[in-house]
């Protein structure tokens, strides 16, 4: 009896690391010291010392659910996109920038090409947040998760000065709700979605014209990733006084954690035009508006609250990073948190 007769392929493990060097290698910055294989990831942070006050920022996190559409499809190359953007925009909601990112595989049994297209993907959010991949852990599980099964998590750490953290503390009656668009659910209630739509993979691969695509190819799109969008809107010289990153608990949870005590945000739901796939899940699941809301972000990824005089300059900004930015609402004074009008 050895390790591998009992589920555990160590070979396995040491050429998942050898494939995955090559998309880790995309992800490096000045900073990251050493290689890949170490004990620990190393980054330098010397830079930092030039801040006045500088704040370290974390964020871990998940993709929930949505990695059993990756396993009923077989698609593994975007699911990683996910795990980082969940991570590296609550950083950025701070204000901060990632500086590293760290994965967590825990899987039924390591299959070395499928563990490097997963990391692929984790490379690719890294690399669009500007973010070191300098770490991780892949660990075989036989006999708690099946086979073809897996999950997939990370930690990222960021920086931001002090002065320049985003609180919400100077958010006023009358400032501007900006709506960043999202790329489709992102990363959240997909336990709702898999009651609502059947997911097998002849379902999944199934054209919908309302959606302008197969319906798992449009649940399977991966996290907007809003480190660069908000990057561009603090550089055009916009002070952002508050942010919320839309996930699991959509407006009504979200929403609120940005704002002061007394001040509400009253949200125009006609401002913007929703996704057909949010339409499509109303529809078909027979799930009533105020769930969809509490749920899902409903087509905004993040939203940033800033002075009025400001709106069009965030607006340009938002478009100059390829994202899309919509005038959705504005503060009011009350304790109702979120008011859909």
């Amino acid at each position: 009896m050895d390790y591998k007769n009992s589920g555990v392929d160590i070979e396995a493990g040491y050429k998942s690391v050898e494939l995955m060097k090559e998309h880790i290698k995309k992800t490096q910055r000045a900073e990251v010291l050493g290689g890949i294989g170490g004990f620990a990831g190393a980054f330098d942070l010397s830079r930092i010392k030039n801040m006045e006050e500088p704040v370290l920022l974390s964020g871990t996190d998940g993709c929930g659910t949505k990695v059993k559409l990756a396993f009923v499809m077989d698609k593994h190359d975007t699911i990683g996109i996910d795990a980082v953007a969940m991570c590296v925009n609550d950083i950025a909601c701070s204000g901060g920038e990632p500086l590293f990112f760290l994965d967590y595989i825990a899987c039924g049994k390591n299959f070395p090409e499928k563990i490097a297209t997963i990391v692929s993907g984790v490379a690719e959010g890294c690399r669009q947040a500007g973010a070191a991949l300098i770490g991780g852990e892949t660990a075989e599980h036989p006999g708690l998760m099946e086979e073809n099964e897996y999950d997939l998590a990370g930690f990222a750490v960021g920086v931001v000065e002090r002065k320049e953290m985003i609180t919400g503390a100077s958010i006023v009656p009358g400032d501007t709700l900006i709506g960043i668009a999202s790329s489709g659910v992102h990363s959240n209630g997909f336990s709702l979605v898999r009651k609502i739509f059947d997911m097998s993979e002849k379902s999944l691969s199934r054209y919908v014209p309302e959606l302008g695509g197969t319906l798992g190819g449009t649940l399977l799109t991966p996290t907007r990733i809003y480190v660069n969008a908000l990057k561009k809107v603090k550089e055009a010289g916009v002070t952002i006084k508050g942010t919320s990153h839309i996930t699991g608990g959509g407006f009504y949870e979200n929403i609120p954690r940005m704002l002061p005590k007394g001040i509400a945000a009253q949200v125009r739901k006609d401002s913007y035009e929703v996704p057909a796939i949010f339409r499509m899940m109303a529809r078909e699941g027979k799930v009533e508006e105020q769930v969809m809301y509490n749920t899902y972000n409903m087509g905004i990824g993040m939203v940033l609250a800033v002075r009025s005089e400001d709106a069009d300059k965030t607006l340009a900004a938002l478009k100059e990073a390829g994202d899309t930015g919509y005038i959705i609402g504005e503060t009011v004074a009350s304790d109702q948190g979120v008011i859909l009008v």
